[in-house]
């Protein structure tokens, strides 16, 4: 039976609690998407009920609900119709969706933004760090470590050292680069401003809190240890591993870049704009930005370091679960100034009470990653959290925080509240290192020798706790959601947005509609065949939840081997996006198919896809879809996987599989149940 659009429409806009609680709606093929002021007005009972629903969740800070290709554009129209609704673009409802929420969720959003393009950066470095510390740590492999055993190792471990604190030493200058883009700045201004702000003019952030250091510096330099700016005394201090500096000084450079493009034009701007611009930020950058932010890891220096030797265990507590924000930040450099006293005086003091609690963080936040790989689907978070995961256990967290935990929240609070506990026990315990080291489960060749049992111990409880915590809660409706996010919004073909498979560009030449003969005995052919050669796999094994668990319907995949895409029905095409990437087919019978040509390859925009027919044509099973260069989207690194799935399948009783797993095209795949 036909949906009763307007009826849908109705009932839609009643259960996620009426037009005033849509801020801004858009659909793609067979979702709506709706930015919501309150999620907690939604009945969701009521649309799991509607038979006409195929399922929803949230993703990319919009509640999405999947209505079916050639249906979802007509009961979009008929909300939007009803007045109160607003209708924006695909673009503009995910611009709108990252303004909502609190201050806190968006500021997490905008760092996900700036890290998630440098990643592959960080990961390597971590991981060679990683490995550096293995090398170099004495004491993990008896009195000496493996440098000093196998002198020949020496040069390797130094190499590896170099370009492993690459990344992090001119962090500032890849996050000027990409927090320039997410500002809208012109991107090699901010890697400029970045590269300024680690000079090998300035003494180096790792050196503000060694005096010796610092006088060997300033004595070999031959220069003078500060600036005198109209009366103000700036020192030259580097930002080395630092982020947030870097972030205000990449937004106000973006600022007046923009309003400087405003006021000036042609030549005065081409060459006026970049100089206004670096002369400007520069000087706030060093005068104002730069002092603030350091005056501010002083005191949060100054106030851990009270309330952990104050408060005893609940300081722990409170530091434990500040830590991983305070490296979101960068301010965790300023740290040794701590540290090293403790270190230095240890016959009085004990020795560091920061480094087992920068463990205990670290290792919580590895283990909520490593909790994530079990718990994907999708290959590129799952290779992120793997490597990310174990870098985090060795002592490197920014992969892990940058790529995964802060990306999808949950893990990275999971980890501050694991951290914590953590943190308490290390001050209920007294656990103290004796030097500075790599803060994971490596670390305990750092520690006080009598305390290095209990470190462990402890080290382990909270990646227990961390991974538990993390493993549960991705269990949960809104943890398997986010961890479908990167999949909905990047990798199904859902995401383009219905209008573009329905418009033809100016370029595109006026098509008629092709119909073809169906015959008679197709109305009571519920057969599906293979539209491509290839290997048979069940939707199990396709790496997009949307597809895997179901969402759209009953059906199989196919791991094309060569040859074009081809109707695996007779019907009429209703979808048919230009890119050539998916098609909707109802078939006489009918039974609508889904055929999705690769994950992701929307992004493609048609490259290495020739499309043979239009929305609206009527077509013969065999009939050509799409011409696909297999070769050349599997080297552009794209899944071919490419899933047939009847998308109203909730108007039949389920299929039944042919059994085939070497098909050619033609070949039975399986049929409808329709009794």
């Amino acid at each position: 039976m036909a949906m009763d659009h307007a009826r849908v429409a109705t009932d839609v806009l009643t259960y996620v609690g009426g037009a005033e609680n849509i801020t801004a709606a858009a659909h793609c093929a067979t979702r709506l998407r709706l930015v919501l002021a309150d999620l907690d007005k939604v009945d969701q009972k009521a649309l799991d009920k509607d038979p006409d629903i195929k399922g929803t969740f949230i993703a990319g800070g919009m509640y999405q609900i999947i209505v079916g290709p050639g249906d979802v554009d007509q009961v979009f129209d008929r909300m939007i119709a009803t007045g109160g609704v607003k209708e924006v673009s695909k673009d503009e409802a995910k611009q709108v969706a990252a303004q909502s929420g609190n201050l806190v969720s968006r500021f997490i959003k905008m760092i996900a933004d700036i890290f998630v393009p440098i990643l592959p950066a960080l990961i390597a470095g971590g991981l060679m760090m990683a490995i550096n510390n293995v090398l170099t740590a004495e004491g993990l492999f008896g009195d000496m470590s493996l440098k000093e055993r196998w002198t020949w190792l020496g040069d390797y471990a130094d190499l590896i050292n170099l370009i492993s604190s690459a990344a992090f030493a001119f962090l500032p200058v890849l996050v000027g680069f990409s927090a320039a883009k997410r500002f809208g700045g012109n991107v090699y201004l901010g890697g400029a401003m970045g590269a300024a702000m680690v000079s090998s003019s300035l003494l180096s952030a790792y050196d503000m809190s060694k005096p010796e250091a610092a006088a060997k510096f300033w004595e070999f330099t031959g220069a003078a240890s500060s600036w005198h700016l109209f009366g103000l005394e700036v020192q030259k201090i580097g930002y080395q591993a630092m982020v947030i500096p870097i972030i205000c000084v990449a937004y106000l450079m973006s600022v007046i870049e923009k309003r400087l493009h405003k006021r000036l034009s042609g030549t005065a701007d081409f060459l006026l704009t970049p100089l206004i611009t670096l002369l400007g930020t520069g000087f706030l950058t060093f005068v104002v930005i730069g002092p603030i932010t350091r005056q501010l890891s002083i005191w949060i220096t100054d106030g851990l370091d009270w309330t952990y030797n104050t408060l005893g265990p609940l300081g722990g507590a409170l530091f434990g679960l500040v830590y991983s924000p305070i490296v979101v930040t960068g301010l965790h450099q300023s740290f040794p100034a701590v540290e090293i006293p403790l270190i230095s005086d240890i016959a009085n003091t004990g020795g560091s009470f920061i480094f087992p609690i920068a463990s205990m963080a670290n290792v919580a936040q590895g283990a909520v990653a490593i909790a994530v790989f079990f718990r994907a689907r999708d290959a590129k978070m799952k290779g992120l959290a793997g490597a990310g995961g174990v870098s985090a256990l060795l002592g490197i967290t920014e992969p892990a925080i940058f790529g995964v935990n802060l990306r999808l929240r949950w893990p990275f609070f999971i980890g501050m509240g694991s951290a914590a506990i953590g943190a308490a026990l290390v001050a209920v315990f007294n656990v103290r290192s004796q030097a500075l080291g790599a803060a994971g489960f490596v670390g305990f060749v750092s520690m006080v020798p009598k305390h290095i049992p209990a470190y462990l111990a402890l080290e382990v409880l909270v990646a227990a706790i961390a991974f538990s915590g993390a493993y549960f809660y991705s269990r949960t409706a809104k943890g398997a959601a986010s961890l479908a996010d990167g999949d909905v919004e990047d990798e199904a073909a859902l995401e383009a947005e219905a209008e573009a498979a329905h418009e033809h560009t100016a370029e595109d030449a006026p098509h008629e509609a092709v119909k073809a003969e169906l015959p008679a005995e197709a109305a009571e052919d519920y057969s599906v065949t293979s539209p491509i050669e290839g290997r048979v796999v069940p939707l199990s094994e396709v790496e997009d939840a949307v597809f895997s668990q179901g969402l759209l319907g009953p059906g199989l995949a196919v791991v094309p081997s060569t040859g074009p895409v081809v109707s695996p029905v007779d019907g009429e095409v209703i979808v048919a996006f230009p890119s050539g990437h998916a098609y909707g087919i109802r078939a006489a019978s009918g039974v609508e198919i889904l055929i999705h040509v690769g994950m992701d390859t929307v992004q493609l925009d048609g490259k290495h896809f020739s499309p043979k027919v239009h929305q609206g044509d009527v077509i013969r099973r065999g009939t050509p879809l799409v011409e696909v260069d297999w070769d050349a989207v599997k080297k552009a690194g794209y899944q071919i996987v490419t899933p047939i799935v009847v998308s109203n399948g909730d108007k039949f009783s389920g299929i039944s599989e042919a059994g085939t797993r070497d098909a050619s095209r033609g070949d039975a795949l399986f049929s409808v149940n329709h009794d």
